[in-house]
């Protein structure tokens, strides 16, 4: 067995970086459902990593719908604290429609094609009831309502919820338990299971440039056996296998897929990797020598007062890139992490921001947190850090999604071993893992894991 890793580091989209006085994780960040039917949280559990808040019974059974709210204080562009009725009001009703959402699975013919088009309608018939029928507070409603359609778009790492298909949407299974994190960073997981692994498995800064299938190839010398696959690596290296497991990121597959595999993938798997969605949810850390938000509060949202769901968003990405940002989490405990907020960003807008500076995104923040504050003298964060998951070569953005045109069938075709002819004498050349070939757990590092176990199962069977 030979792991070959492109990155100088393993892990993928699970990266843990120092920051301030603890630890970011530019990618996965939670556990998300830590209970007994997520191995993610079983193997961190058996390794010890993970502390006693999540280990609680309670919380394990906690029916969260996915994402638990945290205790937290809304900002209006206009400067002032928004009253956490109205978002309450409007983020309750943005859930029961994001929930009914979920009920059109395998519908003969669902409302509309995709998730963003049928909420949208949704809130429209029901204008007229917003805000009690006052003109501002039904304002105030819909520009709440576009700041949870933002959010839904960073947790389905999506530009648009106008791009992610309707039908499929309730066939993403999300697991009970309240979301928890790594105390000694997500990256103890992937450098725990590596450590098992016998010296020289791992391969790292090994990129691989093409992967060739259905051939004969000899090692030098050895005219005794042949093997179906060659693996070149950019650096002229090669490896003969029997199978390989390929668990690049889609996003990654719809750049590459045409040379990384010779001869070319089937249509029919082409054509999945083609339809599935794959997009970008970026973070932006802050850290503050003081903070500026009470103890209690672990979420800092941003909404922008003049925005409606109903009204198409702007496109100038330069004037308007940071209005995608759904807010801050604050990285719990400050005595490990220091006085830290972390931005999520997706879309469009989180690729344009990948393209500035670190200075130009530090003033950007600040005088975004001015303005929501309404303090024009709230202390320049101390230092910055974000992800850059579009701009990564090897990963082409986060992770993916069921878009309009595609279905949970694609996910499973791209799924499917290499040859399919169950009548070729060397099957299972190509095998196929990561969370994009998870049909309900995509887009999660537990989707990744049990698709790994998936393909290295299939290959014990032989």
């Amino acid at each position: 067995v030979r792991l070959l890793e492109a990155a100088p580091r393993a892990g993928g989209r699970v990266c843990t970086r120092p920051f301030a006085s603890g630890l970011a994780e530019m990618g996965a960040h939670w556990i998300h459902g830590p209970s007994p039917g997520n191995p993610v949280f079983c193997l961190a559990t058996r390794y010890g990593l993970l502390g006693p808040e999540a280990a609680r019974e309670e919380n394990q059974r906690a029916e969260a719908g996915g994402h638990p709210p945290l205790p937290s204080i809304t900002y209006g562009s206009s400067g002032r604290t928004l009253s956490p009725q109205a978002v309450s009001e409007a983020r309750d009703l943005f859930n029961t429609l994001l929930a009914s959402a979920r009920d059109f699975r395998s519908a003969e013919e669902p409302p509309a094609p995709s998730v963003g088009q049928y909420v949208r309608a949704e809130i429209t018939r029901r204008v007229p009831a917003l805000g009690g029928g006052k003109e501002e507070a039904r304002r105030l409603q819909l520009a709440i309502l576009a700041t949870c359609l933002k959010l839904e778009c960073c947790i389905s790492g999506t530009h648009s919820m106008d791009l992610v298909a309707l039908e499929p949407f309730g066939e993403y299974v999300s697991l009970p338990g309240l979301d928890c994190t790594f105390p000694g960073g997500y990256s103890s997981l992937p450098e725990r299971m590596l450590s098992t692994l016998p010296e020289g498995t791992v391969l790292l800064n090994k990129a691989v440039r093409t992967i060739q299938w259905q051939g004969s190839f000899r090692e030098e010398g050895d005219n005794a056996r042949d093997f179906p696959v060659r693996v070149e690596c950019e650096d002229g290296d090669t490896f003969l296998a029997d199978h390989v497991i390929v668990t690049v990121p889609l996003g990654f597959l719809k750049e590459r897929h045409q040379d990384f595999f010779q001869p070319p993938l089937p249509e029919r798997k082409a054509e999945a990797i083609r339809r599935l969605g794959f997009g970008t949810n970026n973070k932006i850390f802050l850290e503050f020598e003081q903070p500026f938000w009470e103890p209690q509060q672990q979420l800092v949202e941003v909404v922008w007062e003049d925005e409606s769901p109903l009204e198409k968003p702007s496109t100038d990405l330069e004037a308007n890139w940071f209005k995608k940002l759904i807010g801050f989490v604050v990285l719990q405990p400050p005595e490990q992490h220091g006085h830290v907020l972390c931005g999520f960003i997706a879309g469009k807008e989180s690729e344009y921001m990948e393209t500035l500076s670190d200075a130009e995104v530090l003033s950007t923040m600040t005088h975004v947190l001015r303005t929501l504050t309404g303090n024009p003298l709230l202390p320049t964060p101390k230092s910055v850090l974000r992800s850059q998951w579009h701009s990564a070569p090897y990963t082409r953005g986060s992770y993916s999604y069921v878009a309009v045109g595609s279905s949970g069938d694609d996910i499973d075709i791209l799924a499917q071993p290499l040859p399919e002819d169950p009548k070729d004498p060397r099957p299972l050349q190509l095998l196929f893992a990561g969370e994009a070939t998870h049909r309900t757990f995509y887009s999660t590092t537990h989707g990744a894991l049990l698709s790994g176990w998936r393909e290295a199962e299939r290959l014990n069977q032989l």
